[in-house]
Parts: C-alpha cells; structure tokens; sequence
C-alpha cells in the first residue's frame, strides 16, 4: 500500500444500512420513476374516493386499504431491507476498512475482502457516510464507509480526496 490511506473501524447498524440503501436509491435510475408512479397512484386513489364521495357513494374499502399497504411498504421497505442487512452483517463482528491509492480492503472477524476502484467505480456523500456502488444500473453491490468509523473527523477530508482521485462522485 503506497500513498494515502485511510483507516475506518465500526460494528455495523441498521441506520448504517437505511443510509447505505437510502444513497443507492439515490443513484438509480428507477427511483425516478417509482416516485412517479407511487405520486399517480395515490393521485389516482384520491381521486377516485372524492368522486365517490362526491356521488354519495361510500368509499370501497378494499382500494383504501390496499393504497394504504403500498403506501406503507413503499416508505418502510428500505428500514426492512436494512434490518435484514445488519443481522447477516452481525455475523462479521467488528468490519475494519482501509482505503488507499490502490484500493479499498474490507475485513471482518472471519474473512476480507480487497476490492479495486473499478469493482466499484462511483459513490456518493451524505451526511452519514460515503457510499461506493457498482458499475450496473441497478448498482448491486455497495460499500458502505460510514463517518463515525472514521479516527479522526479530518479523515473525511483524505477519504474524500482518495475517492475523487479514484472514482467518480454521483
């Protein structure tokens, strides 16, 4: 390992996951057009519970309950996927990252994995973490770098530099 390096060192959670899954919904393609068609549905629901209002109707039942539950797992789908993220990642312990010129090597109690910049050539920023994603459009694969792992908060900084320099920002 030549150059800079930065060391991250956490116990992963289930918000490091919603972050993770909230950053990669960010970069897909697709999510553009759920949001629309989740916006045209429930548009289309109320319209069709105010005209049968509107006619003296009562409102079908069913059609509410079931807008209600796309609705509801629409919103709680990624705090699920989350979840189910952290307990498979519970079983890697403590997951040490270090990210260098070179590449980014991921361990964890039982095993590790090295990874070159172009295995995961695109990331983005948030509050929480950076987030790196594969190259597809569906970005399958991620890594998550959260900031609180992190030594030293001037560590965001060189990670951010090392990134730049490596893959691209989206």
């Amino acid at each position: 390992m030549t150059g800079r390096v930065v060391e991250l060192e956490f116990r992963p959670v289930v918000e490091d996951f919603a972050a993770a899954l909230r950053a990669r919904r960010s970069v897909l393609p697709s999510t553009r057009r759920q949001r629309w068609l989740l916006v045209i549905g429930v548009f289309c629901i109320a319209m069709a519970t105010v005209t049968s209002l509107n006619k003296g109707e009562s409102v079908p039942v069913p059609m509410i309950a079931g807008a209600c539950a796309v609705v509801l797992l629409v919103v709680f789908m990624p705090r699920i996927q989350a979840r189910q993220f952290q307990r498979l990642a519970q079983q890697r312990g403590v997951i040490r990252v270090t990210v260098t010129d070179v590449g980014v090597i991921v361990a964890g109690d039982d095993s590790s994995t090295s990874l070159q910049w172009t295995v995961q050539p695109r990331y983005r920023e948030t509050a929480d973490g950076f987030y790196m994603f594969s190259p597809e459009k569906n970005a399958a694969n991620f890594t998550m770098l959260p900031k609180r792992g992190l030594r030293d908060p001037a560590d965001a900084d060189r990670l951010r530099e090392i990134l730049d320099a490596h893959i691209s920002r989206v």
